[in-house]
């Protein structure tokens, strides 16, 4: 039987700091657009997906993630032996996105974007991105960069840009019912890093990978250790704040949720506290 408590629990554990992650709206690589959460049940069963599409400059494309949390998941992607709870992919193909830009801004002879298997028209006009509530940044006079696009496009075409049942259903038994989805809500980034084991033998081996350059510096192996140990205890502190602060069991919009799902009752879900996860409110994301 499906309880609260539990629930919670696991989305407080959703976030290791290796290769589980708790869906990071302010993610400084990675501009945001857009995102949902989709809640799914059936008996004792739940899920949660959490999708973000942003534009990431390093991969100079637009990028829709799933995140994937419950007590049934299946199929997660696996790296060095262990398992993601992301599952990546994109509404554009690489070369609809490559079809329209120049220098990673868009190409303003090219007037139409293919989003999954529709043509719709791009916009240049300034007037109508100011309308939009979107401040162009304009790294060249008049150019317009794909991130900028997108959250305009978003507001036109939301049912093209973001995930399909079959996308979020990757990582989700079939029995599964979307029980309820909500395109906005109050969120909180849980940003929790992984901290390595600190043992003298690891102190040992990384003074002697970089002896050379240490004492070019003048830093012994006392001072290594040193500044080690001061690096793992800020670690801690940084993980110990996020933990009080900003884990899902401490505020308002998980505590709900987790109650949704244990009853399957959506009329639980009555927020008080204002939505947050429009992409004006995150001016970090994609910062770096």
């Amino acid at each position: 039987m499906l309880n609260t408590s539990a629930i919670l629990h696991t989305l407080d554990c959703a976030n290791d700091g290796y290769y589980h992650s708790f869906v990071s709206l302010g993610h400084p690589y990675s501009y945001l657009i857009d995102c949902r959460l989709n809640l799914f049940r059936a008996g004792d069963q739940w899920a949660v997906v959490a999708e973000r599409l942003g534009y990431s400059p390093r991969a100079g494309s637009i990028e829709l993630e799933l995140f994937y949390y419950g007590n049934c998941l299946i199929n997660l992607p696996e790296y060095n032996n262990r398992t993601v709870n992301v599952q990546y992919g994109s509404p554009i193909a690489w070369e609809a996105q490559q079809a329209v830009t120049t220098d990673e801004l868009l190409n303003p002879d090219v007037s139409m974007l293919l989003i999954r298997d529709t043509l719709v028209p791009l916009t240049y006009d300034p007037a109508v991105y100011v309308q939009a509530g979107i401040k162009l940044m304009e790294y060249e006079p008049g150019r317009i960069t794909l991130d900028e696009a997108g959250r305009l496009l978003i507001q036109k075409h939301a049912d093209l840009l973001r995930a399909t049942d079959d996308e979020l259903y990757q990582s989700l038994p079939a029995h599964l019912q979307k029980i309820l989805v909500l395109n906005e809500w109050h969120h909180k980034d849980f940003d929790q890093v992984f901290i390595p084991e600190l043992t003298p033998e690891v102190i040992t081996a990384t003074y002697q990978v970089n002896q050379a350059s240490l004492n070019a510096s003048g830093i012994t192996s006392d001072n290594l250790a040193a500044l080690m140990h001061a690096h793992q205890q800020q670690q801690e502190r940084h993980n110990h704040s996020e933990w009080a602060q900003n884990r899902p069991s401490s505020y308002e919009t998980w505590q709900q949720i987790a109650t949704v799902l244990a009853t399957g009752d959506t009329n639980y879900y009555q927020p008080t506290l204002a939505a947050n996860t429009y992409w004006r409110h995150w001016p970090d994301s994609g910062s770096l």
